[in-house]
């Protein structure tokens, strides 16, 4: 048996996957990581902790393997921005991650400056702090010692993948992939390259950033143990991995994984000039069936699994996220309770910095399993927005949705989301497909596999098909998504 080892990096821990050369995975590790909130709004990660944990998973999935793997791929969670010695390997500050908002600020004032078609034109996303180019500004500008390391040639930046490739080969490969590039605001979605125009107004050198490649490409071998000798063959985003790992490389067919948010990809033909036209969708790069540079659309919720942690650990009303099947199935519907979930903004398609959380339609015959089960229906209500938004804007109409992450094992949700989209929704056996997806490139690489469509064989899939329902209460979601952008943009008019 020939295998791969996948290391899946994520928001809250990384996993340690060996995928065989049919396709299945044979063993795996996982370890959690600390996560650090100086300030409301801020989010931030140890860099040497998640190397350090990131090592400690892999040896425990190469322990439980029966051989070896003869090649190394890389997920991992997007946006995040990591800043670095590029002689010492000494990080220079703690990770910002992808759901910190200390630039929502910055992001107000350079779309009130420069608009939104400037920004959307020439990298197919939106003002917003998610994103990495004004976390990298944020470091330049409060961090001294590390600003006067970027003047000198002795600070790098990169996202999760560039980190984690960097530490694996000792420094001898400083590198991304296009899918990672794509989500910083410094590439140029048309040429493939880092954009000199955005360099500059953000104030980062050219060579404090990676060398992009494609995602399935052996950029360099690893130098420690327990790795050592291995090629990184593949690197892909977290999102666009699960695009990889589903097998969706047509228009038409799309992916949602539901993790902390959820996250909708969409491969679709034409330039990136038209594809950026949508209202309200990011364009992003996406890797196709060889592990070249693809177009696709992506619509981000950014709360989806996060509303039901909050329901378990802010509010109490359930002890284990393995209730709310249960506590759904009670009821017919959810009594006129609508929960949007806008912990922290809305993303796709409103772009709502100032949203915030908000219920409706509460009375004194509200029980915790309506709540519960609004919360479950906002998660299939959003991907629906996206869905719709698409097909609106680019007459690409989604044919099948393809799931995965933690809340696709819910299958009251899934059969709703299946309802609401109007197309099948199929999940495969194995859920965790960005760790599929980051094996299946680098097998490609490293010649495991000579075709993409073996590495999918071991992973058959369950299909839930629509049904045919009368009141699907989207009309009532839609008003309650407007009850809090109202709320939030009279809100930030009232607080200048």
């Amino acid at each position: 048996m020939t295998s791969v080892l996948a290391i899946d990096q994520g928001t809250t821990g990384s996993t340690a996957l060996v995928v065989s050369d049919a396709g299945e995975v044979v063993s795996r590790g996982y370890r959690e990581f600390t996560q650090h909130f100086p300030q409301p709004g801020w989010v931030e990660h140890d860099p040497e902790e998640i190397w350090s944990i990131t090592i400690e998973a892999v040896a425990e999935a190469l322990a439980g393997a029966p051989e070896a793997p003869a090649a190394i791929g890389i997920t991992n969670q997007r946006e995040t921005v990591v800043a670095w010695n590029p002689r010492t390997g000494a990080p220079l500050h703690r990770a910002l991650v992808w759901q910190d908002r200390r630039t929502a600020e910055r992001c107000r004032e350079l779309s009130r400056e420069l608009g939104d078609e400037y920004i959307k034109r020439r990298t197919g996303l939106v003002w917003d702090p998610y994103f990495s180019a004004t976390k990298i500004e944020w470091l330049l500008k409060h961090a001294p010692e590390l600003a006067r390391a970027a003047e000198s040639g002795n600070a790098v930046f990169g996202t999760i993948d560039s980190w984690l490739a960097y530490r694996l080969t000792g420094g001898k490969s400083f590198v991304t992939d296009h899918t990672n590039a794509s989500r910083t605001l410094l590439y140029n979605i048309t040429t493939g390259e880092w954009d000199d125009e955005l360099l500059s107004l953000f104030g980062v050198p050219r060579r404090s950033l990676p060398a992009i490649h494609n995602s399935s490409e052996i950029v360099g071998t690893a130098v420690v143990d327990p790795v050592k000798g291995l090629p990184v063959a593949g690197m892909v985003g977290d999102q666009q991995g699960a695009l990889y790992g589903q097998g969706c490389w047509s228009p038409g067919e799309a992916k949602c994984t539901y993790g902390t948010g959820a996250f909708i990809l969409m491969p679709l033909a034409g330039g990136a000039d038209k594809l950026t036209r949508v209202k309200g969708m990011l364009t992003t790069v996406a890797a196709d069936s060889r592990g070249r540079r693809m177009p696709a659309f992506e619509g981000s919720v950014f709360i989806a699994g996060a509303a039901i942690q909050w329901l378990r650990d802010g509010l109490e009303l359930i002890a284990d996220a393995g209730e709310t099947e249960a506590l759904a199935r009670e009821l017919a519907d959810s009594g006129g309770v609508y929960f949007v979930p806008a912990l922290a903004g809305l993303g796709a398609p409103h772009w709502e910095a100032d949203a915030r959380g908000t219920i409706v339609g509460i009375t004194r015959g509200t029980r915790r399993a309506h709540v519960v089960r609004a919360a479950l229906e906002a998660m299939a209500y959003s991907v629906r927005d996206i869905a719709e938004a698409v097909s609106r804007d680019s007459g690409v109409r989604l044919t099948r949705l393809r799931v995965d992450g933690g809340a696709s094992n819910n299958a009251w949700l899934m059969q709703f989301q299946a309802d609401q989209l109007r197309v099948p929704v199929e999940r495969p056996k194995f859920v965790e497909t960005t760790g599929l997806g980051a094996a299946g490139l680098a097998g490609l690489a490293a010649g495991i596999w000579g075709d993409p469509e073996e590495f999918l064989a071991g992973n058959p899939y369950k299909t839930f098909m629509p049904r045919d329902l009368m009141d699907d209460g989207y009309t009532g979601w839609r008003r309650a998504v407007d009850t809090a952008l109202h709320w939030a943009r009279n809100s930030a008019v009232g607080s200048r």
